[in-house]
């Protein structure tokens, strides 16, 4: 007997994943499918993303020199939807007149959101004045034109919160989280969601996996950061927004949920958080 229409079932990771879709659409809340790794075939990893029920890409910039391509990218595919920033790991190729055509180009162009911008303290022989300096000056500007941020926060949670309480920003989306409880909970108090993909489904990924399932669902974003932090399946290959619905099935996993109460309540969230509805 054939299934019916509304319902298909998918094979992946030896289980069923349902995907109702009447009931289930995502959103990748960040995903750099203007990256060059997508030159070959993009039109393809766009189609197999909207195939897969990724209705909504958040695709954000990272240097002055990207912004033309970012703009390319969501008038092709008219899924995606562009923020424009500077991120903190080129800080050493930024220059202030880059805020300048920021600003410029934020008031003129489409944008969910400033980002992908931040802090990083990863590297340390990296220039952490220098972070701050755009940092901040992101920050000024995104309160000035009431946009929500894409946060950049690695092993930087601590001074990222101290920047957006400096500046009173109280929307948008902490990208790739992986701080502690304590930090999260700061974060959301202060109207910020939580960024879960890739690095959750590793199983050796203990700490950030009970994390998940320990945040309340209404305050967590789902993302690829395609082509960057491929899950557990895709070790050491290219990541892609089609596999959103499957880091959604392990989130759900995790937490003894069904993924379509992961999809609803994820999708609602950004939309609530970038698109104000």
């Amino acid at each position: 007997m054939e299934c019916p229409c509304h319902l298909r079932i998918r094979w992946g990771c030896n289980v069923f994943v349902r995907l109702r879709e009447e009931l289930m659409e995502f959103i990748d809340s960040h995903c750099h499918l203007d990256a060059m790794e997508f030159d070959a075939d993009r039109d393809a990893v766009a189609a197999r993303a909207q195939a897969a029920g990724v209705t909504q890409l958040i695709v954000p910039a990272v240097d002055a020199a990207g912004f033309d391509t970012v703009r390319a990218v969501c008038q092709r595919y008219p899924q995606c939807r562009a923020a424009y920033g500077l991120h903190p790991l080129y800080a050493d190729r930024h220059r202030m007149q880059d805020v300048t055509r920021l600003d410029q180009w934020l008031r003129a162009e489409p944008a969910v959101a400033v980002g992908e911008i931040g802090l990083d303290g990863s590297d340390p022989g990296a220039d952490r004045e220098r972070q701050r300096e755009f940092f901040d000056a992101q920050l000024a500007l995104a309160a000035e034109l009431d946009l929500p941020v894409l946060l950049h926060v690695r092993q930087a949670v601590d001074a990222v919160i101290a920047s957006l309480r400096r500046y009173g920003l109280r929307r948008g989306i902490a990208h790739a989280f992986n701080g502690s409880l304590q930090q999260a909970q700061q974060l959301m108090r202060m109207g910020f969601l939580l960024g879960f993909g890739g690095a959750m489904t590793w199983p050796g990924a203990t700490r950030l996996r009970k994390l998940a399932t320990e945040l309340p669902l209404e305050c967590i974003a789902l993302e690829t950061d395609a082509p960057d932090i491929s899950p557990q399946w895709a070790r050491g290959m290219r990541n892609q927004p089609e596999y959103l619905p499957r880091i959604a099935a392990e989130l759900a996993g995790l937490r003894g949920v069904d993924i379509v109460e992961v999809a609803q309540a994820t999708t609602t969230n950004v939309r609530k958080v970038l698109f104000r509805g």
